[in-house]
């Protein structure tokens, strides 16, 4: 291979997360919505009917189809889950997306729903809806949890091929976890993580 198809390879290459082929894909609004004058966040608690977290508390979202943009996903999840429409919701601005330890990426998105008065919410996956005022959110102190994240080497793994063999000490990483709680309701893990990041860019 010459330079020149080397160079040609990366004619309008938008780097992206290695490895992103074999991990999950999903994207998820953070909802503003305009409560009694001031702003408030849409959060859901997932049904519990669903195979994955139910019961739990999350942002409006899904996985990221073939045919689709991480934007796009978007849209289409919140008016599937919540029962609204796209002209009733205004994307402000991407977030930082989030790679978890499990294989997957999440694109959060930043958003307004305009009207939340005549909602046909899906109750096969979401059992309701609820505001928690971000004033509220902005001053909570979260409580944060510290986690180790290993490496399970399998039965199979070639120690023969490494340096120290079986000896060889993985690096652990640490996999934090917030907790803010509101009336009765407890927003934990990804959902919590990604409000973080928000918060925190509000903040700074």
């Amino acid at each position: 291979m010459i330079l020149k198809d080397i160079i040609d390879k990366f004619n309008n290459y938008e780097p992206y997360i290695n490895g992103y082929k074999s991990m999950r894909r999903a994207s998820v609004l953070i909802p503003l919505v305009k409560d009694n004058g001031k702003y408030s966040i849409l959060f859901e608690l997932r049904s519990k009917k669903m195979r994955r977290q139910p019961g739990e508390i999350s942002f409006p979202g899904g996985g990221i189809e073939s045919n689709e943009t991480p934007r796009e996903a978007c849209i289409r999840e919140t008016c599937e889950e919540i029962g609204t429409t796209e002209d009733n919701i205004t994307i402000i601005s991407p977030l930082d997306i989030y790679v978890s330890h499990a294989n997957l990426i999440i694109h959060p998105y930043l958003g307004e729903i305009k009207d939340i008065s005549d909602l046909n919410i899906n109750k096969d996956e979401v059992d309701h809806i609820f505001l928690v005022p971000i004033d509220y959110l902005m001053k909570y102190d979260a409580n944060m949890y510290t986690n180790d994240v290993k490496v399970v080497p399998n039965e199979d793994f070639p120690y023969d091929k490494i340096p120290n063999k079986e000896k060889y000490e993985f690096a652990i990483g640490e996999y934090p976890v917030w907790f803010y709680e509101y009336k009765d309701y407890v927003i934990w893990g990804i959902t919590a993580r990604i409000l973080e990041n928000f918060l925190n860019f509000l903040k700074s």
